[in-house]
């Protein structure tokens, strides 16, 4: 293994407030940690990351970050510099020759970061991308200005910070507690450190804001998509009857395959039709005995994941129901929750409604139950 990345993901984010981790955070959809990671992954040159978190969370940063070349998760320590030390020994083992240390809460590396700090540990022990310090310094004392303070040659230090594996472990496993980031033990052992270009996108999310000024960042990279999708079933005796996920009391049950629940049939449609994917069919095909009496649930869910898989996300879906019995509004607020906790969304995002066809064809006699859906996607260009 060339290039080994840790990422820090044991920080309780205090300063940001409330009562989630920073890391775990939604950011258009997916967590703060999802994408810090797939950022580090973009240039093509981590081999593998080495996630590192609080020991209750490991489970919560496997799931978060399936799919991608990552290891299991380590549990770090009570600072930041124990909890680096934890993830170097976990990748001791597999030797390799450079490490790169990123925090989780920096969901934006832009695109040649890591190229440049791997480039420059071919001269150099260690490398860190920097900006310098534009703004004039104050130091502050009680709410008033104690002095200014020379800003010619400051640097604010970003991450990944990047370094040859072997000197870093030993360093980190001879250091005592107390350096503010890893690039300070190189600094204090009289190994060269290089500066590279660092980015104002590179935020680390600390205060209140700073997720929605990273989000407003994020938004001009994606492009809108509109996916619709429309699917019936005739009621027959015999079956129960789902709706949008919910079982509703009548007398009469939607025949089909699985439990053709139309709502989520539709609303299945639209999101694969929305990113070109084909229908329902295609990727669950009627012909196959798996799907009998299958739970559509389980449908929406795969729809879900290919959203997440092309890196977007939903920005609302809407689902009316087409019959004359039995009454939708009563269990539409069901039918949201249900909805909106299978595609991972907040429970605004989601619209289920109901109409008639003043009696008029299969629908107005009763015969069957149609659903229409629609929705719309960020996804990335």
């Amino acid at each position: 293994m060339r290039v080994a990345a840790l990422l820090m993901a044991a920080g309780r984010g205090e300063r940001l407030g409330g009562t989630e981790a920073k890391q775990f955070l939604p950011l258009l959809g997916r967590p703060v940690l999802r994408h810090a990671a797939e950022a580090l992954l973009r240039d093509g040159l981590v081999d593998a990351i080495q996630p590192v978190c609080a020991e209750g969370e490991r489970a919560r940063v496997d799931s978060i970050l399936a799919g991608l070349p990552v290891l299991p998760a380590v549990a770090g320590g009570a600072t930041r510099q124990a909890s680096v030390r934890a993830g170097l020994e976990a990748l001791a083992p597999r030797e390799p020759a450079l490490v790169l240390v990123h925090d989780a809460a920096r969901p934006v590396v832009p695109a040649g970061t890591v190229a440049a700090v791997v480039a420059a540990l071919e001269r150099a022990e260690g490398a860190i991308p920097a900006q310098p310090v534009a703004d004039t310094l104050k130091l502050g004392e009680e709410g008033r200005i104690r002095r200014t303070v020379p800003r010619e040659g400051l640097h604010r230090a970003q991450t990944p910070q990047g370094f040859r594996f072997p000197l870093l472990l030993a360093l980190h496993r001879t250091a005592a507690e107390g350096a503010t980031d890893d690039a300070a033990l190189l600094e204090a052992a009289g190994h060269a450190v290089r500066l590279v270009p660092g980015s104002e996108s590179n935020v680390k999310i600390t205060y209140p804001g700073d997720l929605e000024r990273v989000e407003a960042g994020l938004l001009p990279r994606f492009i809108p998509r509109v996916g619709t999708g429309f699917d019936v079933h005739r009621l027959v005796e015999g079956r129960k009857l789902f709706l949008c996920g919910v079982e509703v009391p009548h007398s009469l049950g939607l025949d089909g395959h699985s439990d053709a629940d139309v709502g989520l049939h539709a609303l299945c449609d639209a999101i694969y039709g929305a990113l070109a994917e084909g229908d329902i069919g295609r990727h669950f095909p009627p012909s196959q005995m798996q799907w009998k009496d299958a739970d559509s649930a389980d449908f929406l869910r795969h729809a879900a994941g290919r959203i997440a898989a092309r890196g977007g996300v939903l920005a609302n879906a809407d689902v009316t129901l087409i019959c004359e019995r039995p009454k939708i509004t009563p269990h539409a607020p069901a039918m949201i929750a249900r909805v909106a906790e299978l595609l991972g969304v907040p429970e605004d995002r989601v619209s289920v409604k109901a109409t008639t066809t003043e009696r008029l064809g299969f629908p107005g006699r009763e015969e069957g139950i149609a659903a229409q859906a629609a929705v719309s996607l960020l996804v990335p260009a």
